[in-house]
């Protein structure tokens, strides 16, 4: 049984996606159970997407913030 995406770590959906590009590659796959597959890939790829746009932004905040950040300069004794 297929875990809900929402529940699902990045890293987890990238896999599960690789392993349904193996399945509908090899072609053994019947027409109901391709297009399934498919279909949790697409899912997968919006909900990994989703998860990229949320740390890009996280990222981006952090660095936007940049009048608490300074570079660090060892003293030169």
């Amino acid at each position: 049984m297929a875990k809900k995406l929402e529940s699902l770590s990045f890293e987890q959906a990238i896999s599960e996606l690789e392993q349904i590009v193996d399945n509908l590659e090899q072609g053994d796959v019947a027409l109901d159970d391709a297009l399934k597959q498919f279909e949790r890939g697409i899912k997968l790829v919006r909900q990994s997407q989703t998860k990229l746009d949320q740390a890009q932004q996280k990222v981006s905040i952090l660095l936007d913030d940049d009048s608490q950040l300074q570079t660090f300069e060892p003293d030169s004794e």
